[in-house]
């Protein structure tokens, strides 16, 4: 960690647990963004994936909900510096998850915290050691 504030990426299907349907058991994550307690990490990538699965017509959300709930989140995020690195990660099963190991990576994040099977599966294997952990909402929840 650095200092006190952990730096920590969220995949978009805990984005839409925290800005979207205000999932009560996940509601400290968002405080600890919100109280700067954690710094959030992202790309550009990330963010377009959050904004487009906002609009998905399943989540039926009007256009100010969608603005607001992508406010709220980009208003607190940082963006991950260009890679400086050339430093290899494994290849997620999930192309389009990617980008979140690449986040991370590049922002130096000390955590990625996902629900997200496949790269739950990375973190099982222990592909990252030394880099960042890969943990559940449930588990950063316990964690902190």
């Amino acid at each position: 960690m650095t200092g006190n504030t952990l730096r920590v990426v969220l995949d978009t299907n805990v984005l839409l647990s925290l800005y979207v349907f205000a999932d009560s058991r996940f509601a400290p994550l968002r405080q600890h963004i919100e109280s700067g307690a954690w710094l959030a990490i992202s790309s550009m990538a990330c963010l377009d994936e959050f904004r487009r699965v906002l609009n998905y017509p399943q989540f039926g959300l009007g256009e100010a909900t969608q603005a607001a709930a992508y406010a709220a989140y980009a208003i607190r995020v940082n963006l991950a510096p260009a890679p400086t690195t050339a430093l290899a990660l494994p290849r997620c099963q999930d192309r389009d998850d990617q980008k979140f190991l690449e986040a991370a990576r590049d922002g130096a994040a000390e955590w990625l915290v996902t629900a997200d099977k496949a790269l739950l599966k990375l973190a099982r294997r222990d592909r990252l050691r030394g880099l960042f952990r890969i943990l559940t909402p449930e588990a950063a929840l316990a964690s902190t």
